[in-house]
Parts: structure tokens; sequence; C-alpha cells
């Protein structure tokens, strides 16, 4: 997809907006970019994706758990967006093992709020600070000239917190379809209901095709958009479907850990389907923001996800530009 700049909606630019008194956003920043090099006009991390329309049809499951609109009964307009997470745009789709789906409903009031997820279930950095000491290190090994492999060892053992993502992503196979692996909001987020009560939860989209990978023999000769053109040729046939889970955490289980996933047996409830529908050119200046959540769902008081906010913002400065 080409390099988009712009604002997409008004609310949605003023997510953008920093908050003052910190360097921390644009040291992050900054990091990426001496790792993976500046790619004008492209997103700093999930520089290359494919976007779509699609509808939410919610089941009302967890209409007593929250007031979100889009979660109550009413059909939802969608535009969604897959991605490797690597920051390269060039890069091959083999080679960006890890994967995003992003999806921000559209609703009649003009409201944007988004749910970010990844195949991965967990971050490997635990705060900001860690998140830039991480990156710091990262440069600094991959200018010592070592092997990927050899670079997680060294992270892990600086950094203990990350060895579950870390762990996570080298035990990722390269996935058969965009369409074929489940995604995790990683954060935790609260949602309200009409009493103001606050529930903890996470989010999950759960292939209806199931899972599927390409086989090891396969993969060498994978071609370098593979994933594109495999949706393209799936939607041709028929929608795509995800099914929204939401996992409801315990009282005691963390909301401000990314590092740490929760047990796999909290309760969780399908709180709708996601179809998409077709692939389209990216909405000039989309920005798809974690923290913008909507009426009824607030953010948790995990670090990393309110610094995803400020981030994002830099980056989107940066690409609105040209930079």
């Amino acid at each position: 997809m080409q390099a988009i700049a712009g604002s997409w909606k008004e609310n949605e630019f003023m997510s953008t907006q920093k908050e003052p008194g910190s360097r921390l956003p644009e040291q992050a920043v900054n990091a990426i970019e001496q790792i993976s090099g500046t790619h004008p006009g492209y997103r700093r991390a999930h520089a290359k994706g494919i976007c779509c329309e699609a509808v939410f049809r919610p089941s009302g499951a967890v209409s007593e758990w929250t007031t979100a609109p889009h979660l109550q009964q009413e059909e939802t307009r969608a535009i969604m967006r897959f991605s490797n997470t690597n920051p390269d745009p060039d890069n091959r789709d083999l080679l960006s093992p890890a994967k995003g789906l992003a999806v921000q409903f559209l609703l009649p009031d003009g409201a944007r709020p988004v749910i970010v997820a990844a195949t991965t279930p967990v971050f490997f950095a635990r705060t900001p600070e860690s998140f830039l000491e991480m990156m710091q290190a990262f440069q600094e090994a991959k200018r010592g000239g070592i092997s990927v492999k050899e670079i997680f060892t060294d992270l892990i053992g600086r950094f203990p917190h990350a060895k579950s993502a870390l762990a996570s992503i080298s035990a990722l196979k390269p996935p058969a379809s965009f369409a074929s692996r489940p995604y995790y909001s990683i954060h935790a987020f609260y949602f309200v209901d009409k009493a103001g009560k606050r529930r903890p939860v996470k989010y999950e989209w759960i292939p209806d095709a199931g899972e599927d990978h390409l086989a090891l023999v396969k993969a060498p000769f994978a071609g370098h958009d593979y994933l594109e053109k495999e949706l393209a040729g799936r939607l041709e046939a028929s929608p795509v479907g995800f099914t929204l889970r939401i996992v409801r955490g315990e009282e005691w289980d963390p909301v401000d850990d990314p590092t740490t996933e929760w047990p796999r047996d909290r309760e969780a409830i399908d709180a709708g389907q996601l179809l998409v529908t077709r692939i389209v050119e990216e909405p000039e200046g989309l920005l798809m923001d974690p923290t913008v959540t909507g009426e009824g769902i607030e953010v948790s008081e995990d670090p990393i996800l309110r610094f995803r906010k400020d981030a994002y913002a830099v980056s989107f400065e940066r690409r609105s530009q040209g930079l």
C-alpha cells in the first residue's frame, strides 16, 4: 500500500496530541529509526500493511458489562488493517514473524473506537523506560554483528521480563494467511457498565477459518507479498471472519503489566463477528491508536498502553509531514 499523509477525522487527529513534559516518545521513535532506518511517509512500526472494509455484528453478550455502542446489538461498519510488525515497508512477509490486526469501528455519531491486536499475547517491555533501554541494547547488539538468536539471548539476560514475549515470537510459524492466526490485544482495558462498575478485560480475535501456517518446505518459496495476494484471493471467494472474544480478568490478574499473560482458564465470551469484505486503499491519515476506546471502555493502568498514545503521535506527525 502507498504511504499516506493527512488527517482522517478530527476526533481521530485529536488523539495524536502529545502529553507535555516527556521526551521519551521522541527518544523511542528515534531509537526505532536508528535500528531500522527512516522510511518517509510510513509508520515507524507496522509499516507494511493492507486495509480492508469490514462489518462488525455484535452478539450483545457483553452488553451488561459495557455501554460501548459497538458491542450492543447494532451492526457497525469498520475499517481494519492487517500488518507486518516490522518498521520496514519493503520487508518480506516471511521475515516479519509477528503480525498485527487493527480495527477502527465507524460509529454513526462520528466516534471511532479502536482495537489493536497482534499474534503474540504479550509485549517485551514493561515500562516506556525499559522499552527505550531495550531498543538501545538491540541497536548495540546489532552493531556488534551477532545473530538474531544471540541478540535474543543477550536481551533476555539483561531484561528477564522480556523472556515470554521473545519466546512467543521465536515460536511463531509463518502464517498461511492473515486470516488464519489469532490476534491478542496484549494490554488490558476496563469495560464500564451502566452503573459505573469496571471489569478488567482483554480482547482476542479468533479466526473463523481456524489456524494454519505455511509448511516448512513451502516457506522458502513464499513470495515477497504472499499474504496480501493470498488475502485478495480469499476475499474474492467469500468474506473473511473473526470472532471477537472478550476475556474477563480476575481482580488479582495484572492490568498494568503487558509482559504477563493472564491464565488461559479465564472466563471468555464471544462478543460478535467481524466480517472482512474487501481490500481498500488506506484512508488518508488513518491512525490506529489503542487508547481511543470510546464510550463504555477505559484504558488500564498499563504504562506501555498509555505510552503508545504519545509514541503514535510522534510517528503520525512525522509520516504526515513526509518524514
